[in-house]
């Protein structure tokens, strides 16, 4: 998950402490049988900036009798995702907070990993629109949002404007750029996250939405993928490799591998997280002061991102329950959303900040960021996620090898989706 880096660096899938709350009710309160205050464990994916040590480090200077300790997990969402689900499990106190993958929420509320919060607890109201849904299972707030993200294109501007183009605002804009400009100046076309795994089911979720579908309603209880605009969603990513557009090689690129691709000046367009501003101008990149950042394109228009980031969900095993929720006013407060951003490279949940003439000057893409969170999608709401996205990474890959049709992969798909929620 890179949004750690990014927002993850893309995706910081990790556990982070909530606090100042006693109790936090059904499902299993919270540290039911233990001081509500105390020291505190923050387990999080890998910290590739590096950027919340110091964070915690304040807090440990003003909270001597609440320190928290930091475990860092695998920076793979995967990885972090399967050793954080082996602990909960268990019946583990280890954790207090989970810095959990807003994809997340709704699998651990629904096991009973994560309490129940109080919505007055904590300032919802300043934090962008999408993110607080994130943070939501049927009905309850389960998390609160820390990190928020959504998917840009990225393109080469010096080339499009020595070619006399704007960057692509459809997909079939997209798919002549990259199949005529991108040749003419040695470059592949376009790419994603494509490898089978959670980035795979991002990109395949953002195809299927920005041509107006959708692949489960009704918080998992629907499936919603057999429809026009799925097969349409697929068509386009499938296309893409069979008319060679998209390189074979991203087939087997996440986050890292199609950022250093743009990086090094391999790729016209690249659809990647916000973290890949920075990095993609540090003064080593090929295309320093060379490239922009526009909204994803759809079939007609603006298409949809899909709404990453993390949340901040209190262990229901945490012994400390008024600790971590301290902790967690902490982490979403402004003060330490603005270092979020300008030392953690991580978009920040308060909508103010995006509106900060200093920080725009400082983050030019802020406004592009702003505006695809708020149109962003969420990834399938499912006590069943896990299996959710297992199931489309699999019919996806056989999709993008050209091993299936869209008609087939839909169908299939489908099939799997249904026999998903008929367990659930």
């Amino acid at each position: 998950m890179r949004w750690m880096r990014a927002a993850g660096r893309a995706f910081l899938v990790a556990a982070v402490v909530l606090a100042g709350y006693a109790g936090f009710g059904a499902r299993g309160d919270a540290g039911a049988d233990a001081p509500a205050r105390g020291p505190l464990t923050l387990v999080t994916a890998g910290d590739l900036t590096d950027y919340l040590s110091p964070l915690l480090d304040e807090w440990n200077e003003q909270h001597p009798g609440e320190r928290v300790t930091l475990v860092e997990l695998p920076e793979s969402a995967d990885e972090t995702r399967a050793q954080m689900t082996s602990e909960l499990r268990s019946g583990s106190s280890r954790f207090d907070v989970l810095n959990i993958d807003v994809a997340w929420t709704s699998e651990f509320a629904a096991a009973g990993w994560v309490a129940p919060l109080p919505r007055d607890r904590f300032p919802l109201e300043s934090f962008l629109r999408p993110v607080v849904d994130t943070a939501t299972f049927e009905g309850r707030l389960y998390a609160v949002p820390y990190v928020t993200n959504a998917g840009l294109l990225y393109y080469r501007k010096d080339i499009l404007d020595r070619e006399g183009e704007k960057p692509p605002g459809t997909w079939a804009e997209l798919a002549r750029q990259a199949a005529e400009v991108a040749p003419r100046h040695g470059l592949d076309g376009y790419a994603g996250q494509f490898l089978p795994y959670e980035g795979l089911t991002v990109n395949v979720t953002e195809a299927v939405h920005s041509a107006g579908g959708a692949v489960l309603r009704d918080d998992g209880a629907e499936v919603a993928v057999d429809s026009p605009a799925a097969r349409a969603g697929l068509r386009f990513l499938a296309d893409g490799v069979r008319e060679g557009w998209i390189p074979r090689a991203a087939l087997g690129w996440k986050e890292e591998e199609s950022r250093r691709a743009f990086q090094d000046g391999r790729l016209l367009f690249l659809r990647n997280w916000p973290y890949v501003y920075a990095e993609a101008s540090a003064p080593d990149s090929k295309v320093a002061g060379r490239f922009g950042a526009v909204p994803l394109p759809g079939p007609d228009g603006p298409g949809a991102s899909v709404l990453g980031g993390s949340n901040l969900a209190v262990s229901s095993r945490s012994r400390h329950p008024a600790s971590a929720a301290d902790l967690i006013s902490y982490l979403t407060s402004e003060p330490v959303q603005r270092k979020v951003l300008t030392e953690g490279a991580l978009p920040p949940v308060r909508a103010a900040l995006y509106e900060d003439p200093e920080l725009v000057r400082a983050y030019p893409y802020l406004p592009v960021l702003r505006e695809s969170v708020l149109s962003a999608v969420p990834r399938p709401k499912s006590p069943r996620y896990d299996q959710v996205s297992l199931a489309v990474q699999a019919v996806a890959q056989d999709l993008l090898s050209l091993r299936q049709t869209p008609e087939q992969a839909v169908a299939r798909l489908a099939r799997e989706l249904e026999a998903l929620t008929r367990k659930g």
